[in-house]
């Protein structure tokens, strides 16, 4: 008896510990619909202006998802952003990330912005690309071969 209490402890850790059964609390910020026509917000930093680390590999892959940001803010708007910067930057959403010079050395949010950019390409709504984060699928994107990503 006393095993299995230990083996269904270890079980429901494990369960709580990855994460199974995400509750919306646990989900970082985000909005459910697009951005109102007339709501006020930061605008996206231009790729030109992206502070970059340079000589790297990475350079021209962090001012290309700046680009790809720019043509798909509504759809950044409504994800989450799993490097928690809605608790540690008070973001309210992906799209936060790029109105300044995070994202260009988060990985966390230039994987999310290169899953959403291609989900989004692949005619997924907002909510199948929330989905997909939630899931996890964003941390299959490598970095270095995103800057190809059309």
């Amino acid at each position: 008896m006393r095993r299995l209490l230990s083996l269904l402890t270890v079980l429901a850790f494990s369960v709580y510990a990855t994460g199974q059964w995400a509750t919306p609390a646990q989900i970082p910020a985000y909005h459910l619909a697009p951005p109102a026509k007339d709501e006020k917000m930061e605008p996206l930093i231009p790729p030109d202006q992206v502070e970059v680390t340079k000589g790297t590999k990475y350079e021209g892959m962090q001012r290309h998802a700046y680009a790809l940001a720019a043509k798909i803010p509504k759809v950044l708007y409504q994800q989450p952003c799993y490097c928690r910067c809605d608790q540690s930057m008070g973001h309210t959403s992906l799209r936060s990330c790029y109105s300044g010079q995070h994202a260009a050395i988060c990985q966390a949010c230039l994987k999310e912005l290169y899953y959403s950019y291609v989900m989004t390409r692949q005619k997924k709504t907002p909510e199948q690309i929330r989905q997909g984060i939630v899931a996890g699928e964003w941390q299959s994107i490598d970095l270095e071969t995103a800057g190809s990503i059309e």
